[in-house]
């Protein structure tokens, strides 16, 4: 039976950057039929639409659904498949695996400091083929394209992690990705900034690269310094990619810690010279904390420190690093010590890097939100409508378009997924209806479990998944997850 919904009167952003236009949008099935005016004048032969499913669109946008670029959702899709943090948002996609960790193809049953960032108990699947069942029979919310993690390939096959691989170790390594790249994973990543993985050297990472780009994909990579040796990681980053012929994506780019505040003056520019000889893009999430597992070295007693779990003291979740160590009368290396393993928000950044790191074209939006912890960091909640409510609506760094445009296309167009991240007729109806002058992020570093306002309506393939059917007159008393029609996207031509 073939299932359609008009979507009418709206502000059409189509995720080009073009401007948009006030029209309708026809979804038909999992597709968009068709983009225009008055369309119920001119609907496809035979295609009869209930009024129930034509939704006025007056006053708000109609935009393609949101990709999250940057998560460490590979677990939480299959253990809670209704991913409401993130369909709240709009996203309708999540690229999984980033900062070289992912589930796939690693099996232990109890896993190490940063595998743990994705769950302890979640590392079940020694190969895509065995994840792409998983996520089948959970049926999760949001479509999902998964990238392998170097450090997850490491701990599968190098014996001694604090060493570079040995020639027979780094085959195994490339013999896992390949057939991980066979099953259709989307690209190579790397965390070269986690212990796990420092010790490899560029020409370990490279060759690993050269299996993805026999595939046609990517190669994502938290650079191993964001620090004070973060010109020297750019440049490491960029040859990598360069020599192994693979685009390149520069994950969550900051210039953390306060003697480093400032530095996107030197950075970005730099980013700029390697675009000009490859293809070059960076992801950004909207605040000034990161959130990674609690760490002795990036304790320097100066910038804010917010506990988001501790398993030796959950007591302590949602505490400063600050107020427990003048409680328990030591300092904070000490309580950092004393709480691990752990998890935690560090305020690294400046407001002002931020700002321009969000700005440039080349950077696309992703949360980098951690799902599984106690106390997670706002932005696994808010990461999306705080970049149209704070740096659109209240700072205006770019048009609507332009930030629609960085949540959308360009995320599509640099991951390669296939007919998404666009509305135009024939591609997948991952769709979002949002009110411009009411989306905003609710989550803070307080309450960070909180729904975003003004996303009206996201659909995901063409069912609606989130939000209010036509005859809802608020969500109260409805399930705020109404469907869960996501996909694993497998990795096809290097042409979207």
């Amino acid at each position: 039976m073939t299932h359609a919904t008009l979507l009418e009167n709206g502000l059409v952003i189509d995720g080009t950057g073009a401007d948009g236009w006030i029209g309708d949008v026809l979804l038909v099935d999992d597709r968009i039929a068709a983009l225009g005016q008055n369309l119920r004048q001119s609907l496809p032969d035979g295609l009869i639409l209930q009024e129930s499913n034509c939704v006025d669109c007056s006053g708000l946008a109609i935009t393609p659904g949101f990709v999250d670029v940057h998560t460490h959702d590979d677990a939480i899709v299959l253990k809670h498949p209704d991913m409401l943090p993130k369909v709240s948002q709009g996203i309708t996609t999540v690229i999984t695996g980033n900062c070289g960790i992912s589930l796939a193809p690693f099996v232990v049953e109890k896993s190490e400091p940063p595998l743990n960032l994705l769950g302890i108990d979640s590392f079940r699947f020694d190969s895509v083929q065995g994840y792409a069942r998983a996520l089948a029979a959970a049926r999760p919310a949001v479509n999902v394209a998964v990238l392998i993690g170097h450090t997850t390939l490491r701990f599968a096959c190098v014996r001694d992690l604090a060493l570079a691989a040995s020639a027979s170790e780094l085959d195994a390594m490339c013999g896992l990705l390949t057939r991980c790249m066979e099953d259709g994973a989307t690209g190579l990543s790397s965390g070269l900034f986690y212990e796990q993985a420092f010790a490899a050297p560029a020409d370990e990472v490279v060759r690993l690269a050269q299996v993805v780009s026999r595939f046609g994909g990517v190669y994502a990579t938290h650079l191993r310094s964001e620090m004070q040796a973060i010109v020297e990681a750019l440049h490491e980053a960029g040859d990598t990619a360069f020599r192994a012929g693979v685009p390149l994506i520069i994950s969550h780019h900051k210039c953390a810690g306060p003697v480093n505040w400032g530095r996107t003056r030197e950075t970005v520019p730099l980013i700029e010279s390697l675009a000009r000889r490859q293809a070059v893009a960076m992801d950004v999430y909207p605040y000034v904390a990161g959130s990674t597992v609690l760490r002795e070295d990036l304790v320097d007693g100066v910038i804010d420190i917010l506990v988001s779990w501790s398993t030796p003291h959950p007591e302590m979740t949602g505490r400063t690093l600050a107020s427990i160590a003048a409680e328990w009368g030591v300092d904070q290396k000490t309580v950092c010590r004393r709480l691990q393993p752990g998890g935690a928000c560090y305020f690294q950044m400046d407001e002002e890097d931020v700002k321009r790191v969000i700005a440039h074209p080349l950077s696309m939006i992703g949360s980098d939100g951690l799902p599984h912890d106690q106390h997670p960091h706002p932005r696994l909640w808010g990461a999306f409508p705080r970049v149209l409510a704070r740096y659109w609506r209240e700072q205006k760094l770019f048009s609507l378009e332009t930030a629609i445009h960085k949540m959308t296309g360009l995320s599509a167009r640099n991951f390669r997924l296939h007919q998404r991240g666009q509305l135009q007729a024939g591609w997948h109806a991952d769709v979002v209806v949002l009110d411009p002058a009411r989306v905003r992020d609710v989550s803070t570093y307080e309450n960070p479990i909180a729904l975003s306002e003004g996303i009206e309506r996201v659909f995901v393939n063409g069912v609606l998944t989130y939000g209010r059917d036509a005859d809802d007159s608020d969500l109260a008393g409805h399930p705020p997850v109404k469907s869960r029609a996501g996909r694993l996207l497998k990795r096809r031509s290097p042409q979207v």
